[in-house]
């Protein structure tokens, strides 16, 4: 299924300032990358590197004035969402290098804190993809979706407190409770299909099987159209653009993603 992305963003800088982004779509097994646009206004010169979870991100220093970004792409990805009923959980003596990350506390995952309540939300299920979906259920039950009740991040000791937040803070919980049990989790930062109201949406996935899979507790299926733009620990590593010195005032956010034929037009 193939989908078109597109991001635009316009700030107001007052002084020469540093940028660090994170907008372009990733390439793997479940997701191709046909073509990208990728325009500055005005142009300056830019810098790329992959960060330490594969991320593709850009670094430039925006110039005094207006500054607008555009990104577009043509993305293909699975028809639906993959599931895995009775996967098993990995042991953490078995877990690949590359996971071990995602299984410690971060910032916004105080997976520490949570062992005695993600015991007791999991109890009689299958240790695995079955634990992680009783989590994403009980999330979806017990914490409300409020979609802009938040402008920054909450951790997840904060949003169980608060039993609301926005689609980072429903993954901040349900990370810091998959970890708690030993099973990786991690955040995802991308577009997804027909959300509402549109912006970068923020899900989760867990290692479990010898794989990763998606859940998303701030909609009632799992279907289509989940486009990946970043991975990482929690929000922290997953911003699609840090900015660094004096404030800067953002005039322009808008976030597209549509049914495509795979070119760009």
């Amino acid at each position: 299924m193939w989908f078109h992305t597109s991001c635009d963003l316009s700030f107001e800088i007052i002084e020469p300032t540093p940028f660090m982004l994170m907008l372009r779509p990733r390439r793997g097994p479940q997701q191709w990358v046909a073509q990208e646009e990728y325009r500055l206004s005005p142009s300056v010169p830019v810098s790329e590197f992959t960060d330490g979870y594969g991320n593709y991100c850009q670094r430039l220093i925006a110039p005094p004035g207006a500054f607008s970004i555009h990104a577009a792409a043509e993305v293909m990805t699975l028809d639906q969402v993959d599931v895995a009923p009775g996967a098993p959980c990995v042991p953490v003596q078995d877990l690949p290098d590359s996971v071990l990350s995602f299984i410690l506390p971060s910032r916004y995952c105080e997976s520490d804190r949570f062992y005695n309540m993600a015991s007791e939300i999991t109890a009689g299920q299958l240790l695995g993809y079955d634990q992680v979906a009783a989590i994403e259920d009980w999330l979806r039950r017990t914490i409300r979706y409020l979609p802009g009740s938040s402008e920054y991040p909450e951790s997840a000791v904060e949003v169980n407190l608060r039993q609301s937040g926005v689609c980072r803070d429903l993954s901040h919980l349900g990370i810091a409770l998959c970890r708690s049990l030993s099973i990786p989790a991690r955040m995802v930062v991308g577009y997804l299909y027909n959300l509402e109201p549109m912006d970068m949406h923020a899900w989760f996935e867990a290692y479990v099987g010898g794989r990763w899979y998606t859940f998303d507790a701030t909609q009632a299926k799992r279907e289509h159209g989940y486009i990946v733009v970043g991975y990482g620990r929690d929000a922290a590593d997953v911003a699609i653009f840090n900015q660094f010195g004096a404030p800067v005032t953002q005039t322009v956010h808008d976030i597209r993603i549509e049914r495509s034929n795979g070119l760009l037009p």
